[in-house]
């Protein structure tokens, strides 16, 4: 194995499932929880599953969130994944109004009460690419990938938008933006099509 992949450890979620992910591709991974350990990395793994505004407040409370600023800042590679992906935005509005780490401009809105609409979203669907991207290299057109939300990214920019899919509505399903990249899905549930894009990550 090469260099062990940083995993952001900051008390939310889906941590463990990550790690053996990694370790399916045959990359090993560390947890990282020190802001000093943190700022220095060229490569991050920002995972997570729970509610924003929790999240929030353990990044603050840690230094983590300033810690990730200066990663990004020098050029880090990061990867958001579900609600990690999430944090990336200006704000949510799950429970209230929360901010965000600011990266990508745009909101964290809750899915529409449509009629037979259930949230949250829970299950496979497929994607459709934006355009292409070191992150989805080799994956093949409209993979289905496997979802927990009940809230989607909601961006400013549409260029942000690497992928969408469609769940009552279209919706961002991942984005990418110079060194940044967030999958709104677990890819450590995808299947094939999840563990190429973590390859292709550990690769960028």
């Amino acid at each position: 194995m090469g260099a062990a992949i940083p995993i952001v450890d900051y008390g939310m979620g889906n941590i463990r499932s990550v790690i053996n992910a990694m370790r399916e591709i045959g990359s090993d991974a560390e947890l990282v929880s020190d802001p000093d350990a943190i700022a220095r990395q060229s490569k991050l793994i920002l995972p997570g599953v729970g509610a924003f505004g929790e999240a929030m407040q353990n990044l603050r409370k840690s230094g983590v969130d300033e810690a990730l600023q200066e990663a990004k800042r020098a050029g880090a590679t990061i990867l958001g994944i579900c609600l990690g992906m999430q944090l990336m935005f200006t704000t949510s509005q799950e429970d209230g109004v929360h901010e965000g780490l600011d990266w990508i401009k745009g909101t964290v809105a809750r899915f529409p009460g449509l009629p037979g609409l259930r949230i949250p979203h829970m299950g496979w669907n497929d994607l459709a690419f934006a355009r292409d991207s070191a992150l989805t290299q080799g994956v093949g057109a409209g993979p289905d990938v496997y979802f927990l939300h009940s809230f989607h990214c909601v961006c400013e920019d549409a260029t942000d938008v690497l992928a969408t899919s469609e769940y009552g509505i279209r919706f961002t399903a991942m984005i990418a933006r110079d060194n940044l990249y967030g999958i709104q899905f677990h890819p450590e549930k995808s299947q094939q099509a999840g563990l190429m894009m973590l390859r292709n990550f550990v690769g960028a």
